[in-house]
């Protein structure tokens, strides 16, 4: 038998779960999934793509995240024109990958990429 995993979920510490799940919603174009106000709990998703997000009362330390895009130009222009606070522009990178990154209200960074050799403009 041989184990098959699927792509990992991350849970975010925030201040105010339902807060985190408006802002993803609203600027980063990812639907509200559920919310469990016992567990101060609840999630994310776009696509393949689900993030948690879990009620912290102490202090909260940025994370960074990888986000496989596969068209990153198109998720930059609608990520920009839902007023995302984008701080590092799309660019190709040296280490092969065309990216640019998201920050959200908690100061986690979110890098959009995909891979210039799985490309027709890669090398």
């Amino acid at each position: 038998m041989v184990m098959k995993l699927e792509q990992p979920t991350p849970e975010l510490p925030v201040a105010d779960v339902k807060a985190a799940q408006r802002y993803f919603r609203d600027f980063m174009g990812f639907e509200i999934g559920w919310f469990h106000p016992e567990g101060a709990i609840g999630a994310v998703s776009h696509g393949n793509c689900a993030i948690f997000f879990r009620e912290t009362k102490g202090e909260i330390h940025p994370a960074t995240f990888w986000i496989f895009s596969a068209d990153v130009d198109e998720a930059h222009a609608e990520l920009a024109a839902r007023g995302a606070d984008i701080v590092d522009p799309v660019d190709d990178k040296p280490w092969g990958l065309r990216q640019f990154t998201v920050k959200d209200f908690n100061g986690n960074l979110f890098h959009f990429h995909h891979d210039l050799s799985d490309s027709e403009t890669g090398t």
